[in-house]
């Protein structure tokens, strides 16, 4: 059983490199300042494994209605085949949204600090743009992942 003691989103952190998609859905994910959020992204993630400070990554706050993509993008690994088949994605530059997301955020890379022994990542993102469609409500992880 695991603690679900604050409501959770699903977010998806994407970005393509090398001519390929990566990315993962984010649950532990805070604003850290009015332009800037802060993501936890395990050790196992191949998706951490990529992303370096600098790097721009399109940040996707998925919507009610997208319980397929959350489960898609949350149960595979980035080099396991193609993950992002299947999903409606809105590439702008290197950066990759999740088409019909409630918040699609355009993110710089600004800091990565390892937090543990286990190499989990805490990275942090300055949100250079952003859209919102104000009739969607967020999805929240429970929708996915219900409780054990």
């Amino acid at each position: 059983m695991s603690l679900r003691a604050f409501n959770s989103g699903c977010n998806v952190i994407a970005l393509q490199k090398d001519g390929k998609k990566y990315g993962m859905v984010c649950a532990w994910a805070m604003h850290t300042d009015y332009d800037s959020v802060a993501l936890l992204i395990g050790s196992q993630s191949v998706t951490g494994k990529v992303i370096k400070v600098g790097d721009f990554v399109g940040l996707s706050a998925l919507a009610e209605g997208q319980e397929d993509v959350a489960f898609k993008l949350g149960e595979n690994h980035s080099d396991v085949g193609d993950k992002f088949e299947g999903v409606e994605c809105e590439p702008s530059g290197v950066a990759v949204y999740i088409k019909d997301a409630k918040v699609k955020m355009y993110c710089e890379v600004a800091k990565i600090n390892v937090i543990n022994g286990e190499g989990d990542k805490m990275v942090f993102l300055n949100v250079l743009k952003h859209t919102s469609d104000k009739n969607k409500k967020f999805l929240p992880l429970e929708a996915v992942y219900p409780e054990d």
